[in-house]
């Protein structure tokens, strides 16, 4: 049975920091863009090192996705960088025309994203924000579960052709994936084996799906943990293959229920193989302010709250 512990916390976003430094030592064609947060964004040793090629823009996300479009015209790759909120529902209009329409080769990375922002509130929570990009024709979505996968994924992005959305957070977060563990963007990330019931997570929700698993094995029931760190394109291989074993399935986002991982997941079911499902996600509301911890407990987004999905879709077999 595997088994993963963690011995230290780090911000998923100094994750991307330290990826978008290694990139840009690896390739002189990658550029940063931020929006006047270079240090929430952990850009500040990126920005030292390259200033040539860093780009604050200030408080204009707008004008920072049109002009990262530009530059991706004449084969240089942007990285831009803001809060979540602010790098989707902000600036849609521009990445819809500027960036997914004309197929810009784009990383918009996005930090500060879901409840466990914490204190700022339900203005810069957003959770709507893998709909909004997943919906968008030929976008990529990643949203990595710790540190080391947050830099891995930044690292792929790099040499990845196409616009993509990259999603992290702001709390430090258990850190349990080995540094040189393989990510392929596409390919889910099989965790833990089970056969009772599957949970596909993302985010920091995969740490909370690994510590639901022990508890459901005390209890008894064989867990699966699947790490669907790419949103678009799916692992659809993966997921029927896990359902067809397992029968029961649960999906964990830190996101609205409505247009993320749930409902991607439930479309592959739904037309490839019809499995009960429950989904661990944020239902139909806006956030406030709280702790990360307060605010986890509040939504049903606890360790606790995937025991109890796992219990009422294993009753649904």
């Amino acid at each position: 049975m595997t088994k993963y512990t963690f011995t230290e916390k780090k911000d998923t976003r100094s994750g991307f920091g330290a990826g978008l430094l290694q990139l840009g030592r690896e390739n002189k064609d990658v550029v940063g863009l931020c929006a006047d947060l270079t240090g929430s964004l952990k850009m500040d040793a990126f920005k030292k090192e390259f200033p040539e090629r860093f780009f604050q823009v200030g408080i204009a996300e707008a004008n920072m996705m049109c002009l990262a479009a530009g530059m991706a015209i004449h084969g240089k790759i942007p990285f831009t960088g803001t809060f979540a909120n602010f790098s989707t529902g902000r600036v849609y209009d521009q990445i819809r025309q500027s960036i997914a329409y004309s197929e810009k080769n784009v990383k918009i990375c996005a930090s500060h994203a879901g409840v466990t922002l914490g204190e700022d509130g339900a203005t810069h929570q957003i959770l709507e924000d893998i709909g909004m990009m997943r919906m968008l024709p030929g976008m990529t979505v990643i949203v990595p579960c710790d540190f080391n996968q947050t830099k891995a994924a930044t690292l792929a992005l790099g040499r990845h052709i196409g616009p993509a959305y990259l999603r992290f957070g702001r709390p430090s977060w258990p850190v349990f994936t080995a540094p040189d563990r393989p990510f392929t963007i596409g390919k889910a990330d099989i965790l833990i084996e089970g056969s009772d019931v599957t949970i596909f997570a993302c985010g920091h929700l995969v740490w909370n799906a690994i510590e639901a698993e022990v508890a459901l094995r005390e209890k008894g029931i064989s867990a699966e943990v699947i790490n669907l760190h790419t949103i678009k394109p799916l692992d659809v291989e993966a997921i029927l293959l896990s359902a067809q074993k397992t029968k029961a399935v649960i999906t964990c986002e830190e996101h609205q229920i409505n247009g993320g991982l749930g409902d991607a997941v439930a479309q592959v079911l739904a037309r490839f193989a019809p499995t009960p499902l429950e989904m661990v996600a944020v239902m139909d509301s806006f956030g406030e302010s709280g702790t990360p911890a307060q605010l986890m407990k509040k939504y049903g987004l606890g360790p606790e709250h995937i025991v109890a999905a796992a219990e009422k879709v294993i009753a649904r077999k």
